[in-house]
């Protein structure tokens, strides 16, 4: 999947936290990190992608401002519940650029992930771009 935004693949954001006018969920996975989702502010923060089909997962790339951790579930099913955890991580802080990680999965598969910010350096977080690679 790498070279190609998720949304151009089918995949949606089916909830997010927050959610302001002039930085959409959908920003999230348009493949352009000039755009971007950005919380409201307080943590935890989270938002969930749904894939057009189950997906085969080996990595996720995420870039961001402020993000301190992340912890990011999986669900198998067409139903948005019974997520299970299969990664986390904590950001090293960044001043004027973003913060690109990336966070082995292994090889899962899913159908929906759960990203959950559970803290940040600052009271808002930006999150210009989410990918992943089997």
């Amino acid at each position: 999947m790498k070279g190609s935004s998720l949304c151009s693949l089918g995949a949606k954001v089916i909830l997010a936290s927050s959610t302001d006018e002039n930085q959409p969920p959908e920003n999230l996975i348009d493949g352009n990190n000039d755009t971007f989702w950005m919380s409201t502010g307080m943590f935890p923060q989270e938002f969930i992608i749904r894939f057009a089909e189950p997906t085969h997962i080996g990595v996720v790339a995420m870039d961001s401002y402020n993000v301190k951790s992340l912890k990011i579930e999986k669900n198998t099913s067409d139903m948005v519940s019974h997520f299970e955890a299969v990664g986390e991580k904590e950001f090293e802080p960044t001043e004027g650029h973003l913060q690109s990680n990336t966070i082995l999965l292994n090889g899962i598969s899913a159908t929906h992930l759960r990203f959950i910010i559970t803290s940040g350096y600052d009271h808002f977080v930006s999150v210009h771009g989410v990918s992943v690679e089997s």
